[in-house]
Formats: C-alpha cells, sequence, structure tokens
C-alpha cells in the first residue's frame, strides 16, 4: 500500500513544479502525473475510478468552504444570476451542443443531447481553483462565475430525471419520485443546517479539543454530501449547502482552518485521479474523431457562454475571459454518462468518447488560460502624471493610499514623519497629486518594488491595501526580507488577523473594529450615558477581544466569529448601577 503511495505522490511533487515553472499551472501537472502513472503509460495504476471517486472528496471540501464564505443572504440575493444568468447560459449551450452533436457528427438526437448535457457541466474544481488563485472569488464576476456553477451543479437534477425518462429499461416511472427525493433531500440539510449544526459544534467545543470539533465538521461535511448522493444529487451540492448553513456560525474560522489542510491534498488527488483516467487507448484509436469533437465543443459552448454574457450586459472582455474559464466539460458529466450507459440511453463506445472529451477539454483549459491571459490584458492604465517608485527613503513606507491609508497617513504626517507612500490605482494618484500630495506608483507585492520603495531602509511598513491576500503576501515578504522594519497590517476579519498574527508582524488592525467601537459608543452618549462610563466600557471591550484574540492565535478557543462581545458587560460597568 505504501508503494503506490510513493508513486503517487512523487510525481506530483515532480510534475506540478515543473509545469507550474512553465507557466501551465498545477492543475495540468496534476492531469500530466495522473496520466503517467496510470493504466494507459506506466501502469502503477489499474483502477482510477476508485481513486476518482475517493478524490471527488477534495472538489466536497472545495465547495464546503465556498459555502461558508456565502452567507444565507447573500446566496438568496444571488437567486437572479443563478437562476437568470446561469439558466440562460446552461440552456443556450445544451441547444447549441445537441445541434452539433446531430448536424456535424451524426449522432441519434438522444445520443447528441446526453453529450451535450454532459459537456454544459464545467468543471468545479478547476473553476474554483482557478478563482481561488487569482483571488477573484468575492469579486463581483467570481460572484456570477460562483452563480453559474451553482446553477450547473442544480441542474444535474431535471438532467438524471430526463435520462431516466429516456431510458429504453423501463426507468422512466421513477424521473418523478427521483426528483421529489432529490427535494426531499434538499428540504433536510436546510432543516438539519438552520436548527442543528450551531448547538451541534457548540457541545463540541465545550470539550474544547481541537480534535474533537475537526472531526465534527469532516461529519457534517461527509453526512451532508452523502445524504445529496443517495437523493441524486452531487456530493459537492450537499458539502456547499452545509458550508452556508454554518456561514453564519460562531465556528466558522476555525472549521475552515481545520478542513483546509484536507481539502487542498484531496484536491490534488482527484486531478491526479482524472489524468489517470484517460484511456490512451482511445484516444490513440479514435483521435480524429476526438480532436474534431474536442474542437466543436469546447468553441460552440465558448460561443454561447460569449453569447449569453453579452446579452446579460457584461463588457467584452469580461465575457471573453468568463468563456474561456467555462469552454470545458467537468467531472460531474461523468456521473451523467454513467447513468445513460446504465439506462441504456448510450452505449459503452460512445460513453468513451465523451468522457475522454471531457477529460482533454479540462487538461487544455490551463493551456487556454494561459494564452487568454497574455492576449485578453486590460487596457493600461494612463500614465501620464504618474511616476513609478523608485530610490524612495522615508522612516515609514505606507503602501495603499484608499481611504484606509488616508486617515492613517494624517497621525505620521501631523508628527513630521518622514513617509514614501506607493499605490497600484493610477487614478488615485493623480487625484492625490491634485491636493499636494506626493504618490508613487508600485504595487507592494513585488518585491522588487518593495525594495524601490525603500523598504530596505524604513524603520516601519504599514500595510494598508484594501485585498486579503495582497496584505498577506506583503506580509509575509516584509518579515523575510525586511527583518529591522516593523510591520503593521490592515487585517479583514478576525481569521486574517490570527494568520498575520501568527505570521510574526508587529501590529494588525481589523478595517471595522475601531469605526464600530466608535459607533457603539456615541449611541450609548446618545441615550445620555456618561462619558467616564462610555470610556470604562470602550476600554472593558478591548481588554477582552484583545485577550481572547491572544488564546485563539495560541489555539485555545474554538469559535472564530468576529464578535466583540461572548459576554455581558461585568456590573460595575453597566451604567446607572
Amino acid at each position: 500500500m505504501i508503494g503506490p503511495v510513493i508513486v503517487l505522490m512523487g510525481a506530483a511533487v515532480v510534475a506540478v513544479p515543473v509545469f507550474r515553472r512553465l507557466g501551465l499551472g498545477s492543475v495540468l501537472g496534476y492531469f500530466a502525473a495522473g496520466a503517467l502513472v496510470g493504466p494507459s503509460v506506466f501502469g502503477f495504476f489499474t483502477d482510477p475510478d476508485t481513486i476518482l471517486h475517493f478524490a471527488e472528496l477534495g472538489v466536497v471540501m472545495f465547495l464546503f468552504i465556498i459555502g461558508l464564505e456565502l452567507r444565507p443572504q447573500k446566496l438568496w440575493a444571488m437567486r437572479g444570476q443563478i437562476f437568470g444568468l446561469g439558466l440562460a447560459q446552461v440552456s443556450l449551450v445544451i441547444v447549441l451542443l445537441t445541434l452539433a452533436g446531430m448536424f456535424i457528427f451524426g449522432f441519434a438526437m438522444v445520443t447528441a443531447f446526453i453529450a451535450a448535457a454532459g459537456f454544459v457541466l464545467s468543471s468545479t474544481a478547476v473553476i474554483m481553483s482557478i478563482l481561488q488563485d487569482r483571488g477573484e472569488i468575492a469579486r463581483p464576476e467570481g460572484q456570477k462565475s460562483v452563480a453559474i456553477l451553482l446553477c450547473e451543479d442544480l441542474s444535474i437534477v431535471p438532467l438524471l430525471a430526463i435520462v431516466a425518462f429516456l431510458s429504453p429499461l423501463g426507468q422512466e416511472a421513477g424521473g418523478l419520485a427521483a426528483a421529489g427525493l432529490a427535494l426531499a433531500g434538499l428540504v433536510a440539510i436546510l432543516v438539519v443546517g438552520y436548527w442543528l449544526l450551531d448547538p451541534f459544534f457548540a457541545l463540541l467545543a465545550r470539550a474544547r479539543t481541537r480534535e474533537v470539533l475537526s472531526a465534527g465538521a469532516l461529519l457534517v461535511v461527509l453526512g451532508a454530501s452523502l445524504l445529496m448522493e443517495t437523493v441524486g444529487l452531487s456530493m459537492a451540492m450537499g458539502a456547499f449547502l452545509a458550508g452556508v448553513m454554518l456561514s453564519g456560525s460562531s465556528y466558522r474560522h476555525q472549521i475552515e482552518s481545520d478542513i483546509e489542510p484536507f481539502k487542498g491534498l484531496l484536491m490534488g488527488l482527484f486531478f491526479l485521479a482524472v489524468g489517470m483516467s484517460l484511456d490512451l487507448g482511445v484516444v490513440a484509436a479514435e483521435w480524429p474523431l476526438l480532436i474534431a469533437m474536442l474542437l466543436v465543443y469546447v468553441l460552440v459552448k465558448a460561443l454561447a457562454i460569449y453569447v449569453t454574457a453579452r446579452a446579460f450586459g457584461s463588457p467584452n472582455l469580461v465575457a471573453l475571459r468568463r468563456m474561456t474559464l467555462f469552454a470545458q466539460g467537468g467531472e460531474f458529466a461523468f456521473v451523467l454518462f454513467t447513468a445513460a450507459l446504465a439506462g441504456g440511453v448510450i452505449d459503452a463506445r460512445e460513453t468513451a468518447l465523451f468522457s475522454t472529451v471531457v477529460i482533454l477539454s479540462m487538461a487544455v483549459t490551463p493551456v487556454i488560460l494561459v494564452v487568454a491571459d497574455m492576449l485578453l490584458r486590460e487596457p493600461a492604465a494612463a500614465m501620464h502624471g504618474v511616476d513609478a517608485a523608485d530610490g524612495l527613503r522615508g522612516q515609514v513606507l505606507v503602501i495603499g493610499f484608499g481611504r484606509f491609508g488616508q486617515i492613517a497617513l494624517q497621525m505620521l504626517l501631523a508628527r513630521g514623519v518622514q513617509v514614501s507612500v506607493i499605490e497600484n490605482d493610477p487614478d488615485r494618484i493623480r487625484e492625490a497629486g491634485r491636493f499636494g500630495f506626493k504618490v508613487y506608483f508600485g504595487d507592494g507585492t513585488r518585491l522588487d518594488i518593495l525594495r524601490a520603495s525603500g523598504a530596505g531602509e524604513a524603520q516601519a511598513i504599514m500595510i494598508c491595501v484594501d485585498d486579503r491576500k495582497a496584505v498577506s503576501t506583503i506580509a509575509a515578504m516584509a518579515l523575510h526580507e525586511f527583518p529591522n522594519a516593523k510591520v503593521l497590517a490592515r487585517s479583514y476579519d478576525r481569521g486574517h488577523s490570527i494568520e498575520l498574527i501568527r505570521a510574526g508582524i508587529d501590529f494588525e488592525m481589523r478595517e471595522t473594529v475601531e469605526s464600530a467601537l466608535m459607533m457603539g459608543a456615541a449611541g450609548l452618549r446618545s441615550l445620555g450615558h456618561d462619558e467616564e462610563t462610555v470610556a470604562d466600557i470602550l476600554a472593558e471591550i478591548r481588554r477582552r477581544d484583545a485577550e481572547r484574540l491572544t488564546e485563539q492565535v495560541q489555539g485555545d478557543i474554538m469559535s472564530g466569529r468576529d464578535r466583540i462581545l461572548t459576554a455581558p458587560v461585568p456590573e460595575p460597568l453597566v451604567p446607572g448601577r
């Protein structure tokens, strides 16, 4: 058992860095490694389907973590995109691909429909990995991509029902029953998530043992996934819903940090298993047809995606980028093809052809994206009136001149501190120049820019940008490359604060904490409470928050929610007593 594991991990360790170095991304590296060790080449593994089924847990964990970031209110707000943009794209792609299968490749209408319905289901694993690497999940376009993926996942329910109806083996009678069972499963997840999950984790947290909470999180993820698979939906959908139900929990951050290592490892294993599943024998025997199908299906799907995006008001460049991101097939196509084969809707040869086309489309996606990134660049921002950071010197280097950075700078300037300020938005730099303030152009996530901005001589580096990933990247570089400078950072939330503190920065501040405290204090004053009482309450809340943050950094507290109070204010501080 140890030998195959070593072979699998060894192939990944060698292939992934090589492909990343070539600019082709880690996903294609995993595919290549899987193909090499799979049955078609060296044959170290002869049953990739078993590994693929196990490795789907990586996609499950990934969707769970995405769900943790989407509160039910936010998901409800996305309903227009899910059932508007998403449904329009899915419908148009299926129609055009069905027509292409019938008139270009001569498939029967039912066979062409099955191929189209499978290929419309884009790879959740590939797309979400790319969005996460780019830091785009939380952005508007990233949210539209998530909405489309959710619609595609939901569409597996009616598609499987249609497959059952089309089956010549007499399974059509179970179509409505299957849909009813799926609906019952969704309701069960929502009921359990709304009323039972938070009390369940509160009970586990009383044990004050991190391993127990981790086990509970895995139990919830796997239980929800198994339920969804049992009622005919995808495991990933169950995990996503469980994450959404826990998104408002006090234990969200802790659960996310516990699940993250499992997710990363299993995602890599999933891509390896997909690479193993590529039957090079089928490729060798049918390569002219496979290449033709790959080109036609990718191009037709890309055209449908572009048309849909433009129809829903996306600019040309955004539509083109979404087109390149979604043009591939995905892992859930295998579920549909397997059901169609079992029901006698398509034969074994057609299943092999369609599955291979999907795998090849997933494999070429990283290459398509590399080419797209080179061709579909944002128009260069006008740089007139903007000077690049070069040879700067100052006691403090400030990175980011947005709302946060501008306010923080006022304290330094009031005492005549020499500062160097860099910003990557030319418009903001020009705006600062109109008020007589010199800001230089520079990307703080690049080490060469930090050196040119005087980070090596600065006594302190203040990171004031509004991008969580960028803050973490800059902080890590500053700590490693400029150990003599104090590193102060703006954090996004409590979980980000814990991450930065553990990294070793000198000071962090959540971007909304102090303003929220001031609002609360003003609320007390508006009710007539005296200034001394308000000051005492503020001091007590700050003290408790600092103590709790310290305990969380040390791993002693299971709750990660960004709450300021976990207990009532002590009686001596309550006004009027």
